[in-house]
């Protein structure tokens, strides 16, 4: 990932700032062990652009296989700043998955414009935080989707984070919503991978495989333990009858602006890995 980004223009210091995003995050409106600003932003095949959007609640369904005490609720995070928006870094992130998912088929959720060349990428800078207190759960939800058509989180860091925390495990559509990890079904289970190092990433076909999540536990329990990494969901525009439609505006975020010319893909050796990876997501879908 270090590599394709820096073919984007990133430099040592974007990834160094980076890394520090997590120091800089408002509590969460619903989870008491979690930090998380927010985003959205629209990424426009047509325009070939990518442009922050304003303001809007965050929503997820039963529905949409998303079972939480929150389910249902409208959710208000505080906006992400300069310190992550004017970052190359993530810049290139939004690059990349746009460039893996353009051209890939996924099965179609409901409700969606499916034909529309823009995509509502929803962005959530996270701290998972463990105390002597209170487990911190990168998915309290348990098994399940996140409402889009692809789910990418990236890694930025981790303090105090035992080397068996926060395990992703990839579910067969079969398997039953809310289900903690370890309770799961053995033949549903289609893989698993874990964040280890600054922009491990991983990318999910949220409609064809569900997933979930291990706890955040601490190496020396006195002292807290933390896990950062960006999340990127990405769906297409919502329709009429879509738990998400009231809420899915267009209309560009006037206070804190941002338009992007999206670039040519990169032309040399990460354009291997950037091919690569596109047949093990078409290959998966």
């Amino acid at each position: 990932m270090i590599r394709i980004l820096e073919e984007f223009g990133v430099r040592d210091k974007d990834f160094d700032a980076l890394k520090t995003v997590g120091d800089h995050l408002a509590p969460d409106p619903t989870l008491p062990f979690r930090e998380t600003n927010g985003a959205r932003f629209c990424l426009d095949s047509d325009q070939g652009s990518i442009s922050r959007l304003e303001f809007q609640p965050f929503v997820l369904s039963v529905k949409e296989d998303f079972v939480r005490h929150d389910s249902g609720k409208l959710r208000r995070f505080r906006g992400i700043g300069d310190n992550l928006q004017l970052n190359k870094a993530f810049h290139a992130l939004l690059f990349f998955k746009y460039f893996i998912i353009r051209d890939v088929y996924v099965s179609p959720r409901p409700n969606l414009d499916m034909s529309s060349a823009k995509w509502v990428s929803t962005v959530f800078p996270t701290r998972t935080i463990t105390t002597p207190d209170v487990l911190g759960e990168p998915a309290l939800e348990g098994v399940h989707s996140d409402g889009v058509d692809h789910t990418m989180t990236s890694l930025l860091g981790s303090h105090n984070m035992t080397d068996d925390s926060a395990e992703t495990f990839i579910h067969d559509m079969r398997e039953d919503n809310a289900k903690r990890w370890n309770e799961t079904n053995p033949a549903f289970l289609r893989g698993k991978f874990q964040h280890k190092k600054f922009l491990d990433t991983v990318l999910i076909v949220d409609h064809e495989r569900k997933h979930s999540l291990s706890p955040v536990r601490a190496v020396d329990p006195r002292l807290r333990a933390t896990r950062d990494v960006i999340i990127f969901f990405t769906r297409k525009p919502a329709t009429k009858g879509h738990i998400s439609y009231p809420y899915d505006s267009f209309n560009p975020h006037l206070e804190f602006p941002l338009n992007l010319n999206i670039p040519s893909p990169p032309t040399v050796a990460p354009t291997v890995a950037l091919a690569d990876t596109k047949k093990v997501a078409m290959a998966d879908a």
